[in-house]
């Protein structure tokens, strides 16, 4: 049975079974890549994805469970052709290397800013930590996420 998706502001008519994990939907339906399969287990967080604003393991998350809601996924952060401050702050601080845990770094740093625009440390390696960054570089996460926050109005 069909289904409609709000992915990035976007409605989709889905046909895929509703129990089918959103990742897969996302990714081979929608041919939106950013979310990645890591794990499978929820445990990497490289398939996060915001919904209603939330990360969420998209690999864990049965499509139909998302119908009605809003889905955002690293497609969608950029806006008239700019990306978000927190994509921006990760080029700056050279906060990747092999990029796969970026977006779902990313979403779940965006995440973090609306709720605590003004994060510690401590705060945002706390959040964080259900992101797995293989290639160890977290320092550099963290200063990013620092200066995505600092550009934010008080």
């Amino acid at each position: 049975m069909p289904f409609t998706l709000l992915v990035n502001g976007v409605e989709h008519k889905v046909t895929a079974p509703p129990d089918e994990k959103l990742l897969y939907v996302l990714r081979d339906e929608l041919g939106l890549t950013g979310a990645k399969y890591g794990c499978g287990e929820g445990q990497c967080g490289a398939c996060t994805v915001l919904l209603d604003g939330q990360p969420v393991r998209s690999c864990r998350t049965p499509a139909g469970l998302t119908a009605g809601k809003k889905i955002t996924t690293i497609e969608g952060l950029e806006r008239d052709g700019r990306l978000h401050p927190v994509q921006e702050e990760f080029l700056q601080a050279e906060a990747f290397q092999c990029g796969y845990c970026t977006p779902g770094m990313i979403l779940s740093a965006v995440a973090l800013l609306r709720q605590n625009p003004k994060p510690s440390d401590e705060q945002i390696i706390q959040r964080l930590s259900g992101n797995i960054c293989r290639c160890g570089t977290y320092p550099r996460i963290v200063e990013a996420v620092r200066q995505a926050a600092s550009r934010q109005k008080a």
